[in-house]
């Protein structure tokens, strides 16, 4: 005869745990068909009878006699093994805690190093749109002519022309010197300055519509 896991259960009174364990020791001849196991009962008086001596010749467990120091024993024994888990906890906790913290600093530095990259960068796109504002300022103000009124205060200043500043200073009775001061100061002002006109890397005045004297003073 065989029986389900449930059938043997009900009719020998014995837990499925019970069962699966005596499966597992190979205790109960079973089979096993479409996924069902099923366990072979040859008589089942016989198997009951087993199962009751089975019971009967277990040994009964002998009550030993409890002390106050076993229980101190036992106390304190419980108490070790709670610090001990207590101390592993909190090294755990603060492994976290500095694991939190570092990812924290990490992803600070990345956020940090974007924005400076990201500031770099604007930086030199700033500094571009500034030299080109100044090119296109320079070339505004050297372009662009303003009809002034002049005041000629020396007679070897030409009317009407454009004359070179070092042409120019050659005419005039200057030490080499002086001659060298004076251009450093056109050069100096010659961003801000719309009275200056360069070509070709020289200095030219326009006596016919700019005054120099201040300039030109020495």
């Amino acid at each position: 005869m065989r029986l389900t896991l449930d059938e043997y259960s009900k009719q020998f009174k014995m837990s499925k745990e019970m069962i699966h364990s005596k499966l597992r020791a190979k205790k109960l001849n079973y089979i096993i068909e479409d996924g069902i196991t099923y366990i072979i009962v040859s008589n089942a008086k016989e198997e009951q009878k087993t199962m009751k001596m089975s019971q009967e010749t277990k040994p009964t467990p002998t009550k030993s006699k409890t002390t106050v120091a076993m229980i101190l024993s036992l106390y304190q024994k419980e108490n070790h093994q709670l610090k001990e888990k207590i101390a592993q906890l909190e090294a755990k906790i603060d492994k976290l805690i500095d694991d939190k913290e570092q990812m924290l600093r990490d992803e600070m530095n990345k956020i940090e190093q974007v924005y400076s990259k990201k500031d770099e960068q604007l930086k030199s796109i700033l500094e571009l749109m500034n030299r080109q504002l100044i090119t296109q300022s320079k070339e505004t103000v050297h372009d662009v002519e303003t009809v002034v009124e002049t005041k000629i205060q020396k007679k070897e200043e030409p009317k009407d022309e454009i004359v070179e500043l070092k042409e120019y200073l050659k005419t005039l009775d200057l030490q080499p010197h002086e001659r060298k001061i004076i251009k450093k100061r056109f050069l100096a002002v010659y961003d801000n300055d719309i009275r200056i006109i360069k070509q070709n890397g020289k200095f030219y005045l326009n006596f016919s519509k700019y005054d120099y004297s201040d300039l030109l003073e020495y």
